[in-house]
């Protein structure tokens, strides 16, 4: 599986949530809300320290998104495609089937 990053969704991170180079963030799945993939679960990120069991993992501009195994589940057979929503002003997520 991968974790693409639009350039757009990168720059909401560094602006909004404020990363920076070096900073690593997590994303993994969190009980309520729905998801195209998972009704009941919704997906949801967090800083976090670096990855010690990642099933995917992306750097972009010294900045590390990653999964790690515990939330292989959720993602199963799919890629994460981290989009900005410009209506919203904030990310979005999509999911693209591996096939």
């Amino acid at each position: 599986m991968e974790i693409k990053v639009s350039d757009q969704a990168l720059q909401w991170f560094k602006k909004d949530v404020e990363l920076k180079q070096g900073d690593t963030v997590k994303f993994q799945a969190k009980y309520g809300g729905s998801s195209p993939i998972h009704d009941g679960f919704s997906l949801a990120f967090q800083l976090h320290e670096p990855a010690k069991n990642a099933i995917a993992k992306t750097e972009k501009d010294g900045i590390t998104f990653f999964i790690d195994n515990t939330d292989e589940w959720y993602f199963k057979g799919h890629n994460l495609l981290v989009e900005y929503d410009e209506k919203l002003d904030e990310v979005s997520y999509e999911y693209e089937e591996i096939n």
